[in-house]
C-alpha cells in the first residue's frame, strides 16, 4: 500500500517512472508533470488544428469541385402527374399544394449554383402517398416563365433536366 502519499512502485534513477510512451513522457513527479501537461496540451491543439484544417479543405474541395453532369429527360417521358405539374407551372397555378412555388435552397448543390431565390420547387403528386411524396419539379428563373426545370423522383437525391419545356410540351 502507498506510504506517505507516494506510489509503491519504486522510481528509477532520475526520479521518473518508466513510460509506455518513451523517455520524456514518463509518469514522474514534480516539475516533469507540468512539462508533460504542456506537451499534452500542445499535442491536443495540434490534432484539433489538423482536424479542422482537413475538414475545411474537404469542404472547399467539394464546393470548388465540378458538378456531375445532369441527365436529361423529355417532358413526354415524365409521369403524367409531372406533366400536369409542368402545365400548372407555365399557367402560374393554381397549385394544389400550399408549398408549391416556395424557394428551393439547393443546399445539396446538386443543381448549378445560382443566387438564392432563383429556384422554386413544385410538388409532383405520388399516387397512393399520404403526404407530398418524394417527387418534385424544381424550376429556375421567373416563376411565371421559368428558364429551365428539373425533375427529381427521389426527393433531391438526383435530378434530370427537362428538355424542350414549353406550355405545349407540358401537356400529358
Amino acid at each position: 500500500s502507498p506510504r506517505g502519499g507516494r506510489s509503491h512502485i519504486p522510481a528509477r534513477s532520475g526520479g521518473e517512472l518508466p513510460s509506455p510512451l518513451g523517455k520524456g513522457w514518463g509518469w514522474g513527479r514534480g516539475r516533469g508533470n507540468q512539462q508533460r501537461s504542456t506537451r499534452f496540451a500542445a499535442l491536443a491543439l495540434l490534432i484539433a488544428a489538423l482536424f479542422f484544417s482537413l475538414n475545411a479543405s474537404f469542404a472547399h474541395a467539394k464546393k470548388a469541385g465540378k458538378q456531375a453532369p445532369i441527365e436529361t429527360i423529355s417532358a413526354q417521358q415524365l409521369p403524367p402527374e409531372a406533366c400536369r405539374t409542368l402545365t400548372l407551372i407555365y399557367q402560374n397555378g393554381p397549385f394544389p399544394n400550399r408549398r408549391d412555388g416556395v424557394v428551393f435552397g439547393n443546399r445539396e448543390k446538386q443543381l448549378p449554383i445560382k443566387p438564392r431565390g432563383y429556384y422554386h420547387e413544385y410538388t409532383v403528386p405520388t399516387p397512393g402517398a399520404r403526404d407530398r411524396g418524394a417527387r418534385r419539379i424544381v424550376c429556375g428563373g421567373k416563376k411565371s416563365a421559368p428558364d429551365l426545370c428539373y425533375y427529381t423522383a427521389d426527393h433531391y437525391q438526383s435530378f434530370r433536366r427537362i428538355n424542350h419545356i414549353s406550355n405545349e410540351t407540358a401537356q400529358p
